[in-house]
């Protein structure tokens, strides 16, 4: 409750949290930006101060500044990027799997990884690393830190009403809500990647109709024609 408190719309504090938690989420993953978006909510909830618009709008400014801040990283720092954030083989994985999303979901990628944990980073410094059209990253950007700023803020004052008298209650209740929205989009996007997975192996694999499959049946014809004293085989003498 005490420290709830102090993230009120007169505290400094609170306008400082909202900028810089979620600029340096973008580089340290373990920042709770959204936690303290969420709780700005909870404490602001009811109350109809003009300052806290300057809240919202100061958290999804730092979200924006964060995704950039990825971008650049990955553009200037190309390969101390790749080893700090795709380290091993299995990071070169991963980052070869960011690549083809990228390549076919593109801005609607950059969308949707700001509400799955971990996402964000992978993602935005990877569109640095192979130089994604810097104006296309500009505005997806700014469209995702504007809708998760204010899904987040707008959950906790949810939250903050519903439990007026508990605001720690409403805090834990938005953030499980947020986890639940987090597991669904996950779960969408890991159907959706198995689905394209199996197509490509369908796509890849000989069918009977198959130019590979016609040309192995006209092998075998073409063996079947052939003598068996030729072929090598023991065949039946003639009397």
């Amino acid at each position: 409750m005490t420290g709830l408190s102090q993230l009120g719309v007169s505290a400094p504090l609170s306008y400082l949290a909202a900028f810089l938690l979620p600029a340096l989420d973008a580089v340290l993953p373990v920042v709770p930006s959204e936690t303290a978006v969420i709780a700005l909510g909870v404490t602001t909830a009811g109350s109809t101060d003009p300052r806290i618009a300057l809240l919202l709008i100061l958290a999804a400014a730092g979200a924006f500044a964060g995704d950039n801040l990825a971008y650049l990283i990955g553009r200037r720092f190309g390969h101390l990027a790749e080893r700090r954030f795709f380290a091993g083989e299995a990071g070169a994985r991963r980052l070869a799997r960011i690549q083809q999303s990228l390549d076919r979901f593109g801005v609607r990628l950059i969308l949707i990884c700001r509400f799955i944990p971990g996402g964000r980073t992978g993602v935005t410094v990877t569109c640095g690393l192979v130089g994604y059209r810097r104006e296309s990253f500009v505005t997806a950007t700014a469209l995702a830190a504007a809708v998760w700023a204010s899904y987040a803020f707008f959950l906790g004052r949810l939250g903050g009403k519903a439990f007026a008298d508990r605001p720690w209650v409403g805090l834990l209740l938005a953030l499980g809500a947020t986890i639940v929205v987090s597991g669904i989009v996950e779960g969408i996007r890991w159907i959706l990647a198995r689905r394209r997975r199996r197509q490509d192996t369908q796509a890849h694999s000989p069918g009977p109709g198959s130019q590979v499959a016609q040309l192995a049946d006209d092998h075998v014809r073409d063996e079947s024609a052939v003598p068996a004293e030729v072929a090598g085989l023991p065949g039946k003498r003639r009397c």
